[in-house]
């Protein structure tokens, strides 16, 4: 981990001989339109009240917002008006047998339609839960989400039959993209969830929106996320560059990105614990928003985080990986160099 986490603290030198990193630093903020997009961790605003409760509702604790939406982006990619050719229906696809035992007029508008949001994703969570159980009863040895997904897809005695994934491509696909893309939708629910008010929590909130974004060595700006460079060894994969390729974050930009313009900070993350060194922070005292910093043996600082609570970190790891909540715990704790308050 300590070779791969090296490219956040050397970035802004590698750029200042020409590398993209550089011309992405010095986009302004008006100018984010411009940057490649990628598929942010959002959720259409419609469906995050229904999806949070239906998930609520739901006494099963494999059931989450994250799923429900993962599913939903699935399904129809949050198309209200989705048909298949099969006969599915609405932003949960769902098929008129099916509908009628889990439909209910549940945004009380006098209809009960699969097209309707607020229906359509409550039958889809009491679906799911229902399935979620029978995957907990059945003695299946995998995630429960899996069978349970297959169970909304293929039906529950495929699932049954096989006892767990059905060997259906289609089916398989449907579990696999599904349980993949939770990242993405577990950064739009935290930042629902995340309290308090100030810049501390206003950067965290930000970050969160970026969970599931790839990480890019040297990509990235206040401006929002953009493709890398390699160098040194920094921003490969599988035997190629990958940040050359890649719309995304590193550490420190995501860090940057995240305050940006309240805390003007600098780019690189030996830069920020430099900026910030003043206002040390321990671990006890802790706040939402604190910057989180590990060094190497010879004192130079690696890797940067933003402090999300409950001993909980928002980050950009490394090549090869997303932007993730973790705990504070996944980096070397001999490594730990302290916490700053920008």
């Amino acid at each position: 981990m300590k070779s791969a986490l090296v490219a956040c603290g050397a970035v802004l030198a590698l750029a200042a001989t020409g590398f993209g990193a550089l011309v992405m630093l010095l986009v302004p903020a008006e100018a984010a339109s411009e940057v490649p997009s990628v598929p942010l961790a959002t959720v259409p605003e419609p469906y995050r009240p229904w999806i949070e409760r239906a998930a609520a509702d739901c006494p099963r604790t494999e059931m989450t917002p994250a799923l429900l939406a993962a599913q939903l982006d699935e399904e129809s990619g949050f198309r209200a008006d989705a048909r298949s050719t099969a006969g599915a229906e609405g932003p949960a696809q769902f098929m008129p047998g099916t509908w009628a035992v889990w439909g209910h007029d549940d945004d009380h508008n006098g209809v009960v339609s699969p097209h309707d949001i607020g229906d359509a994703v409550m039958a889809q969570g009491r679906f799911m839960c229902s399935l979620l159980g029978q995957a907990g009863a059945s003695g299946i040895a995998d995630d429960l989400r899996r069978p349970a997904l297959a169970g909304y897809n293929a039906g529950w005695a495929a699932v049954s039959e096989h006892h767990g994934v059905p060997p259906y491509p289609e089916t398989q696909k449907y579990v696999s993209d599904i349980i993949g893309n939770l990242p993405r939708f577990e950064g739009a629910t935290l930042v629902s969830r995340i309290g308090g008010s100030g810049d501390g929590p206003d950067a965290v909130r930000r970050a969160a929106g970026q969970i599931g974004v790839p990480y890019s060595y040297g990509g990235g700006s206040p401006a929002g996320p953009g493709p890398g460079h390699c160098a040194d060894g920094a921003g490969f994969g599988d035997g190629r560059c990958q940040a050359e390729t890649t719309v995304g974050w590193d550490c420190s930009s995501l860090v940057q990105y995240a305050y940006w313009p309240s805390r003007r900070l600098p780019r690189t993350a030996a830069e920020q614990y430099t900026a910030t060194a003043q206002r040390p922070v321990t671990r006890d005292d802790l706040q939402v928003g604190d910057l989180l910093f590990w060094r190497h043996g010879d004192g130079h600082v690696y890797h940067v985080a933003l402090y999300a609570g409950d001993g909980q970190m928002i980050s950009a790891p490394k090549t090869g990986d997303l932007v993730r909540r973790g705990a504070i715990t996944d980096m070397p704790t001999t490594d730990y160099l302290g916490a700053t308050r920008p």
